[in-house]
């Protein structure tokens, strides 16, 4: 493999997340409205069911990570994590009532944090460090292409199906099948590991003092920035609450993912070039755009401009927070870094989603937006600190 060349292994993975994105996105880019106008709940309920999905993903994706670095391997605990998710999918269709629906996405969201830290730290593993900001930038590039794809396809399964939300979640196990199957067959872990099985568990205060300085300034940052950043779930409400029809609803991720799949590759890889505290800056203040935005839209078209730049924001920040922690952790700690990071941005996105929907169901949905770019400010005051400290924070 050549300097510049990401490895085979990151390229498969980056598809395995283009698949299962395909599939869960036909099914996410449907929900929340489903959960509205078919199920009956209200926007306090959506944002509870996705910060309690979002918030178990993040703390299963602990153990995962301590297992991985346990064990000294990574793609079992991602086989399983991939096949949970695939196996979940058939209960939302079968859904007949908020609890279904909350249950269907806290095992969809297990497997998701079963998978999440091994699969981020054995891209770490192989891959040099000189070239992970493209590498990261690269997997969520793919993982994006199929979170666009997903809404597109429910879109056309939609105007066919004369508005059949059942029989789309039924077409989305199809995609999370072959996810499955790419894995088994077409992601290999490197021969020669940098990791090896640790003698005890890793959790402990010796190793959570391994841990430098710069990691837990990227996830104190990035905790405050998902406090920013709530659940997608309420982008479509918006789009919706303006006129939007509940057929072409998706389309609102679609603008959304297009944006961010072409965007986190070119910014990963400027990233390499170490203009890493400028890219985050950027990336918070196109999400303050977002928010002002969203909070003023009139019609859906504003909520379309909204999302580009919302699209953008994701797009500069999320690859390159993957970056940082692998960088920051040590070799054979690098499944429980990305666990403990996921950890804290889990918990800060449960606050968010629920603050959210409680912003929205009291006061409106444009309160619901100002305190997001209130939490963006907030966010790039910490990173500005940062900068005036020349704290190591890349």
């Amino acid at each position: 493999m050549s300097g510049n060349r990401l490895p085979r292994g990151v390229v498969a993975l980056g598809l395995v997340s283009l698949f299962m994105d395909l599939s869960s996105e036909m099914i996410h880019g449907l929900l929340p409205v489903f959960l509205v106008t078919v199920l009956g709940a209200g926007a306090l309920s959506v944002g509870l069911i996705e910060g309690i999905a979002e918030a178990t993903a993040s703390i299963t994706k602990v153990f995962s990570g301590v297992i991985s670095d346990w064990i000294g391997r990574r793609k079992p605990l991602v086989l399983l994590g991939y096949s949970l998710a695939a196996l979940t999918k058939p209960l939302f269709p079968l859904a007949t009532g908020v609890g279904s629906v909350l249950t269907a996405r806290f095992l969809d969201r297990i497997g998701k944090g079963i998978r999440g830290a091994p699969r981020d730290a054995l891209i770490a593993d192989i891959t040099p460090q000189e070239i992970r900001g493209a590498a990261y930038g690269l997997r969520q590039s793919m993982d994006t292409v199929g979170a666009f794809a997903g809404p597109l396809m429910a879109i056309i399964l939609m105007y066919v199906t004369h508005n059949n939300f059942r029989l789309v979640f039924w077409a989305a196990v199809v995609p999370a099948i072959i996810c499955v199957l790419l894995i088994i067959f077409g992601v290999e872990e490197p021969e020669s590991s940098s990791i090896t099985s640790l003698s005890r568990f890793p959790i402990n205060r010796s190793n959570l003092r391994r841990l430098p300085r710069r990691f837990w300034l990227v996830v104190g940052f990035s905790a405050v920035l998902t406090l920013a950043r709530f659940s997608e779930a309420f982008l479509l409400l918006r789009a919706q609450g303006l006129g939007l029809s509940v057929t072409w609803v998706p389309i609102v991720l679609i603008v959304m993912n297009v944006i961010y799949a072409v965007s986190a590759y070119p910014f990963g890889k400027l990233s390499d070039s170490g203009n890493r505290k400028t890219i985050f800056a950027v990336g918070i203040i196109f999400l303050i755009i977002a928010d002002v935005i969203l909070a003023l839209a009139d019609n859906y078209w504003l909520v379309f401009l909204g999302v580009t730049m919302w699209g953008l924001h994701m797009g500069a920040t999320q690859g390159l927070l993957s970056a940082l922690v692998a960088d920051a952790a040590p070799a054979d700690l690098r499944g429980t870094s990305f666990g403990v990071f996921n950890l804290v941005s889990g918990i800060a996105l449960l606050a968010a989603s629920v603050i959210a929907g409680s912003l929205w169901a009291l006061i409106g949905p444009t309160m619901t937006f100002y305190a997001g770019a209130a939490f963006s400010c907030a966010a790039l005051a910490v990173l500005s600190t940062a900068l005036q400290r020349r704290d190591n924070f890349s």
